[in-house]
This record gives C-alpha cells, sequence and structure tokens, in this order.
C-alpha cells in the first residue's frame, strides 16, 4: 500500500467517549483499539474501522497521486471526504482513536487527587488544563487544545511526568476546572502545592534515606519532590521579601545549605542533605536554561516563574563553581516592580523638594551614588517616575532591566555583542531624547558622552559607584573628564544607602539621657567645623524642638521581635541620602580639580546634610535604630 499518511488538519472534537471514573478512562487509554491504534497509516486507520473499502482507499491515493505530480500537496484524508468516501467528523474521529485521543466529559470523572497536585491551581486556569490522573511516571490531562505542543511542554517540564493529553468537550473545561480545585482541602491547588519547604524536605528525606558515599548522588533533577521543593523554596522566599536565593553546596558529608538575604542581611533558611546537590543545581539550570553538563565554568541566565506555577516574578541566575567539582547558586528576585513614588524613597522634606525642583530642568547632570545594592535603580525610577509625562520622550539603557514603567523606552544593553551604554547613548542621541537615563557611569567614554549630551538639551540621569556626593566629583575627574564641560553640566549628585526600618508594631522607645544626646550630637557635628560644646548643645536643642515629647525628652528607639517581623525586630529597608546641589562655589572647585575635602566642606556650608547626619535625623524619627546608621555610613 502506499504511503498514505497525512499531517492532522487543525483540532477539532475528536470522538467521544463518557467514562464513568478515572480507572475507566485509564484502562480505555491504557488498551487502545487493537487495529485502529495499531495501522501504520492513516487510510490503513480508515479501512480498519469500517469508514472505508480498499476500493475506495485506491481511488484516493491514485488522485493523491495525480495531485501531487501537478505540484499540488493534499492529505489523502482531505481527499477522500472531498470525494464523499467519507465525512469531516468521521475523518476527525479516525484520527483521534489512531492518535489515541479522545474528547472527554470531564462532569463525568473525579479528578485524582494525586494529579491535582502536580499543577498548583493558577496554572490550571491561567492556561485551561484539568489534571485527572496520575499513574506511574504518566499523567492524563484534559486541555482545551491537546495539539498546543509549547503547553504541553511546559507542563511536561513543570510536572516531571509523561504527558497524555486529552480534548474537553465544548464549554465544560473551565466550570470542571473551579470545581475540582473548590473541593480541595483548603480551597487551594492541592495541598502539595500548600506544602512548607520543610515538609518537603521530609518528603524527600523518607523517599530516600542516607546513603554512603557511593550512593550519594542518586537523586534526579527530575524527582517530582524535589522540584515542588526548589518551587517551594522561591515562593516562600518571595513571601518572605526575600532579594536573593544563596544555594551553598560542600562535599559530603556536609548539608546543602540554602541562605536568603532579607532586608540587607542573609538569613539561614533550609538545608539539605549533601546527596541532593547535584541535582538542585541541575533542576535550576535547567529552569534557566542553561548546559546542564558544563560544572567547570560560571554561567549566567533567567527563570519565568510564572512558567512553573508560580506568581510573575523574574529570578536572575549566577552558577559559581567552587572546590571539587561543585558549584554555588544565586537566585536575584526581580519582581518586574513598578517604581515607588518618590516621597515614599525616604527622602527628608528638604531633599525632597530640592531634587524635585533640579530634575524639572530640560538638561544637565543629574547623579546617585552608593555601593551595589543601595537602591541606587530604585531612586532614578522613582525621579523618572516623577518626571514621566506625555510631553517628556525618556529612553532608558539598563543592564538589566528590573523595573518597568509605562512611557519610558528602556533598553537592555549587552556588551557581549557591542551593545554598552555609550552604544546605546550615541543611539539614543539620535532618537530625538528629551531625558536620558544609563544605568552606571563604567567609563571615561560613557560619562563623556553623558556630559555632552547633558550639555546639548538633555538631561541625564546615571548612578556611580563611589562612597560619598564629593567623592563623585574626584571620581570623574580622574577618569579624563574635562573639568569645565563637567562643571557646567552637574546639577546634583545624590549618594545613599539603605538601612533596616523598625519593626513600628514591636519597637520599644527609651528616653535618651543627657551624655547619651552629647555624643549623638558629636558625632552629627564631627564633619563640620564647628564641632564645640555649644554648638552641641544647640542641636540638641533643635531636636527637643522638632521630636521631642511635649516635656522635651527625646526618645532612642530599638529592635525587639515580635511575628509580625519574624522576630526579627525589622520590617522593610528606608534610605538614608547625602544630597549635593551644584552652585557656583562647587563649580569653581571642580574647575580646579580640588580636592573632595574641599567640596565637602562647601557642600556643608552650603546646607548640605551627610549620611550620618540624614541617618541620626531619621533614627530620632523612629525609623531605624543607631546600630544600622553606623553600620551603613561607618566609610
Amino acid at each position: 500500500m502506499t504511503d498514505a499518511a497525512i499531517s492532522a488538519p487543525a483540532p477539532a472534537p475528536a470522538h467521544s467517549f463518557r467514562p464513568q471514573s478515572a480507572d475507566a478512562l485509564w484502562k480505555q487509554l491504557s488498551t487502545p483499539h487493537p487495529t485502529v491504534g495499531k495501522a501504520r497509516h492513516l487510510g490503513e486507520a480508515m479501512v480498519h474501522a469500517g469508514l472505508l473499502s480498499v476500493p475506495a482507499l485506491q481511488d484516493g491515493l491514485q488522485a493523491q497521486q495525480r495531485e501531487r505530480a501537478d505540484g499540488v500537496q493534499r492529505p489523502i484524508g482531505q481527499i477522500l471526504v472531498d470525494r464523499g468516501a467519507l465525512t469531516q467528523d468521521q475523518l476527525r474521529s479516525v484520527i483521534a482513536t489512531w492518535l489515541g485521543e479522545y474528547t472527554v466529559h470531564p462532569g463525568d470523572i473525579t479528578p485524582e487527587e494525586s494529579a491535582l497536585a502536580l499543577i498548583p491551581r493558577a496554572v490550571a486556569e491561567r492556561e485551561s488544563v484539568l489534571p485527572l490522573i496520575a499513574r506511574d511516571d504518566a499523567l492524563v490531562l484534559l486541555m482545551a487544545d491537546p495539539w498546543d505542543r509549547v503547553l504541553i511542554d511546559e507542563i511536561r517540564f513543570l510536572t516531571q511526568r509523561r504527558l497524555i493529553p486529552l480534548q474537553a468537550a465544548p464549554g465544560t473545561l473551565a466550570p470542571a476546572i473551579q470545581k475540582a480545585y473548590r473541593t480541595q482541602p483548603g480551597d487551594t491547588a492541592a495541598t502539595g502545592a500548600r506544602a512548607t519547604s520543610q515538609e518537603l524536605l521530609s518528603n524527600l528525606s523518607a523517599a530516600a534515606p542516607d546513603a554512603d558515599a557511593e550512593q550519594a548522588d542518586v537523586i534526579s533533577e527530575s524527582d517530582n519532590t524535589l522540584v515542588r521543593l526548589i518551587n517551594t523554596v522561591i515562593n516562600e522566599a518571595i513571601t518572605h521579601r526575600a532579594s536573593d536565593i544563596h544555594i551553598e553546596t560542600e562535599p559530603a558529608p556536609r548539608n546543602v545549605r540554602v541562605r536568603l538575604r532579607i532586608d540587607g542581611d542573609l538569613t539561614p533558611y533550609l538545608e539539605l542533605p549533601a546527596r541532593y546537590r547535584f541535582a538542585m543545581v541541575a533542576r535550576i539550570k535547567i529552569m534557566a536554561g542553561m548546559d546542564i553538563s558544563e560544572h567547570r565554568k560560571p554561567q549566567d541566565g533567567k527563570i519565568d516563574f510564572a512558567r512553573f506555577g508560580g506568581p510573575p516574578v523574574e529570578l536572575r541566575v549566577v552558577t559559581v563553581p567552587t572546590s571539587r567539582g561543585l558549584e554555588d547558586v544565586v537566585l536575584r528576585l526581580l519582581a518586574g516592580a513598578k517604581p515607588l513614588p518618590l516621597e515614599n524613597i525616604g527622602l527628608s522634606q528638604p531633599n525632597l523638594q530640592a531634587l524635585r525642583t533640579v530634575v524639572q530642568k530640560s538638561y544637565g547632570l543629574v547623579l546617585v551614588c552608593g555601593p551595589t545594592g543601595c537602591g541606587k535603580t530604585t531612586t532614578l525610577h522613582s525621579v523618572v517616575r516623577d518626571i514621566n509625562t506625555a510631553g517628556r520622550k525618556i529612553w532608558t539603557a539598563e543592564d538589566p532591566i528590573e523595573i518597568s514603567q509605562e512611557g519610558l523606552r528602556q533598553v537592555q544593553v549587552n556588551p557581549r555583542i557591542g551593545w554598552t551604554f555609550a552604544a546605546a547613548m550615541r543611539t539614543f542621541l539620535r532618537a530625538d531624547p528629551d531625558v536620558i537615563m544609563i544605568g552606571e557611569m563604567r567609563d571615561e567614554e560613557t560619562a563623556r558622552i553623558a556630559i555632552e549630551a547633558s550639555l546639548t538639551g538633555h538631561l541625564v540621569l546615571s548612578t556611580l559607584h563611589t562612597n560619598s556626593a564629593p567623592e563623585s566629583i574626584a571620581r570623574l575627574l580622574e577618569i579624563g573628564l574635562d573639568p569645565f564641560n563637567f562643571s557646567d553640566s552637574l546639577l546634583a549628585i545624590l549618594a545613599q544607602r539603605l538601612v533596616r526600618r523598625l519593626c513600628t508594631a514591636c519597637r520599644e522607645p527609651q528616653v535618651a539621657d543627657p551624655d547619651t544626646l552629647a555624643g549623638l550630637a558629636a558625632q552629627y557635628l564631627e564633619s563640620g567645623t564647628t564641632n564645640t560644646p555649644e554648638a552641641r548643645e544647640a542641636q540638641i536643642a533643635r531636636w527637643r524642638k522638632r521630636y521631642g515629647s511635649a516635656q522635651g525628652e527625646l526618645h532612642l528607639w530599638r529592635h525587639r521581635g515580635c511575628t509580625q517581623c519574624e522576630g526579627h525586630g525589622y520590617h522593610g529597608r528606608l534610605g538614608i541620602h547625602e544630597l549635593m546641589m551644584s552652585d557656583e562655589t562647587i563649580r569653581q572647585h571642580i574647575r580646579h580639580r580640588a580636592p573632595a575635602s574641599d567640596i565637602r566642606h562647601s557642600a556643608l556650608a552650603a546646607g548640605m546634610l551627610t549620611l550620618r547626619q540624614d541617618g541620626i535625623e531619621k533614627m530620632l524619627q523612629g525609623l531605624t535604630d543607631m546600630a544600622e546608621v553606623v553600620a551603613a555610613t561607618n566609610l
């Protein structure tokens, strides 16, 4: 018989059958039609199904050969339908039986809890899929479109099961999903999806008892409980407001350690037996699209957690080779956050008003400086949010894009292909910008182009890795910038740090005694030129007037710990700032390449508060404590 294989037509209802239980459905799927399901070609399947005679099939195949000779390619099934040998519905029914696929009425079958546990409710509702049966390594899945290969691959990746997709009867899938998950305990996707990391770790340990060194790494990266454990770790990190997840592997028998960075501090979170060290790293590599066979060099990747049943959070992943062929993994959580309002980033009222005034100018350079992880990008986006109007064209070049907002044209730089910050700046200048935001001034070329742009009618915003505002000027002059152009372009430099915010539910006040206040005032004034007893007394009097109680008492606050802050005493972070405005004195310092100390004294004389001073002001307001301020400003 001539080859009669054809490509299936667009998905449509296959032949319908209504088993009364999951067991009946599984039996039907496990024992396909004895002749139709085993046919080598579709034409043979139609003959075995009794819908077509052999002569009629031969006539159709001859017609197909004639059409091919004329350059026309049509499947045999469609030719037979057009010739009236069978109907379209009969063709679809045979194709479905031949492929082992059916139209199922989900109302007749109660999904198994073990199947529902494999797919979270959020994924089931979003993708219109209903897990029915989980047996051995297989998962029977009811879908609106069982030929959606992309979705099938994603579900297979999520569940690590062999999928048997079936088509749902029209109009029955959505209510069946609602009913199936509503009947689960606690009205959630499944108890497996709700299990904590500790419970899943217990399941792993029970399933794979401690082994000796030769059997230490038998756990597979596709082990379903391990897959759920990693998903749960990420979910719990999001719940705990963590910014990073650190997975640290050690040679056996030492455990794999998982730590979370919460509010800037690393916190121990979970330990796994050593036998999971390779499988856990391999699983994360698979999720991030990395090469799981490469262990000798670092790799970078990204995880779209929504693909694996989680919230819409992106994770930036880096693997670092360590000793003895092991690898550590660090995952940075990028929540696709929206920019904060400028008044919510912790700026004092004078700094807020001054910064708002300066960024309304149509040209000039505004810098935000500080170490890595101090919130520079968040501050820049808050500034841009404040000036993001329909009348401004705003270009941004970032690496990576961590915050998105409507109205911006945001560009991800890629130095490996030559698409650097400097290259992006050159392109932006040809694209009619009003405001340009550069993620970081890393080199002289980028800084020079930014200054040229700010002098030619554009407002330029960028970041710099320096400790203080005056030091930023010295740094840029050292890398070769022209001091005259730089002095003319600079509008302001904002230095910042992040400190942990005291939990308002459990913070404890205590009245500050005179000796403590005197020491505090001495620290406050140590950067100035008038750190005398009289100046300290005057400063304490100003504090009493601004922050004191009705009796003039000043309170210092300390952390305690409660259920709301999980015993840490802190909840969230806020910025402390040092805003240096450019004036004629500062410009003269820049032109004469004055040292940072001279620039600092002039800025203080003009009213700038240092990072330490701004931190002390916020401490007296009860927002943080002195230990946090000292740690953040101990330069």
